[in-house]
């Protein structure tokens, strides 16, 4: 770890030749491909029973969507050509592992090949809590009924003193990892994010991010790595902390570029959080791929998100070529698409 830091160091204090690096790894690793996935969003409710200082989402509607609203999203997805369906919500009060199953069969009612990347590693937790169950029983329950893969969030910074302030109730850095390596032992790879610019600093950035290097050496399951800038609109930690900027976000991508090699092959850049342009640019130091494609993103516009929830095939490609790399699609596993 000193070696680490006394790395970091080095990279913080030449940015520019930081993002020389990073840029090079990427080109050694994946070339001047850049991948996105066509997929939708589908929030199933903003209720939740948390209260992470950093949400905006958080029962602001106080909606729930019913199954046969679930299944209708789904439809509309197929018909849109989606190969995959990324779902995720609020914690309700009773939600149990049936709760859970039903949306994955709602899902399959619909479509029996499309990708369902679902449930995070909170949601595993709440439902094995309030059914009394383990959590790998949990996960197998989950693989059995269909999920494909999971979304590595709730992991914000993995710092317990930290989390102990801005998400006090959410799992602690020992139980998310524990719910990472039991899906990657069970075979349901998972993305792994970090979530910077409030009350953690480049020492908690560093630590996480050589956690996921160290889980990825034991396992090889994560997918991807994705850089979240905290949105700090709405939210009450956004009223003492006001985010990162444009050139922190580019160097958080070109850091976890160099970090992560060579364990870690994609680095995700998300347009929905850093905007186009800046998504374009993180093109450039180390980031290869744009993320999805969305159709509709609740969680991000609540806290004053501004680059949209929407964009289609056409215009991510796009966005790739204008910056000057080659598009390419592919499923949420990162095998390519023709």
């Amino acid at each position: 770890m000193l070696m680490a830091m006394l790395a970091l160091d080095d990279l913080l204090k030449n940015p520019f030749e930081t993002f020389r690096i990073a840029d090079e790894l990427r080109k050694e690793l994946v070339g001047d491909t850049v991948t996105y996935v066509v997929n939708r969003n589908i929030n199933f409710t903003d209720i939740c029973i948390n209260d992470c200082k950093f949400c905006s989402f958080r029962n602001r509607r106080r909606y729930l969507l019913s199954i046969e609203e679930i299944r209708r999203k789904v439809e509309e997805a197929v018909e849109f050509g989606c190969t995959e369906v990324c779902i995720q919500g609020g914690l309700l009060p009773d939600a149990d592992l049936d709760f859970y199953v039903s949306i994955l069969h709602a899902v399959r009612d619909v479509d029996r090949k499309i990708h369902i990347h679902a449930f995070s590693p909170m949601e595993v937790v709440h439902a094995a809590r309030n059914s009394g169950m383990h959590v790998e029983d949990v996960l197998r329950t989950f693989k059995k009924e269909g999920l494909g893969s999971m979304p590595g969030t709730a992991a914000e910074i993995l710092d317990d003193r930290i989390r102990a302030h801005i998400c006090p109730k959410k799992l602690k850095t020992a139980e998310w990892i524990e719910v990472i390596k039991l899906a990657h032992k069970l075979g349901i790879p998972t993305t792994a994010t970090i979530m910077y610019g409030h009350m953690d600093g480049w020492n908690e950035r560093i630590q996480h991010i050589m956690l996921i290097k160290k889980i990825q050496q034991e396992t090889g399951g994560f997918t991807e790595f994705i850089p979240l800038p905290f949105m700090w609109r709405n939210n009450e930690l956004g009223k003492r902390f006001r985010g990162s900027s444009g050139f922190e976000d580019l160097l958080m991508i070109a850091i976890s570029r160099i970090l992560l090699y060579p364990e870690v092959r994609n680095i995700q850049a998300s347009w929905v959080k850093m905007g186009l342009k800046l998504a374009q640019a993180a093109l450039h130091v180390g980031a290869n791929d744009l993320g999805g494609t969305l159709m509709e993103e609740n969680i991000s516009k609540s806290a004053g998100a501004t680059a949209g929830e929407y964009l289609t095939p056409e215009e991510l490609r796009e966005l790739i070529a204008v910056a000057g790399r080659v598009p390419r699609q592919r499923d949420t596993l990162y095998n390519l698409i023709e």
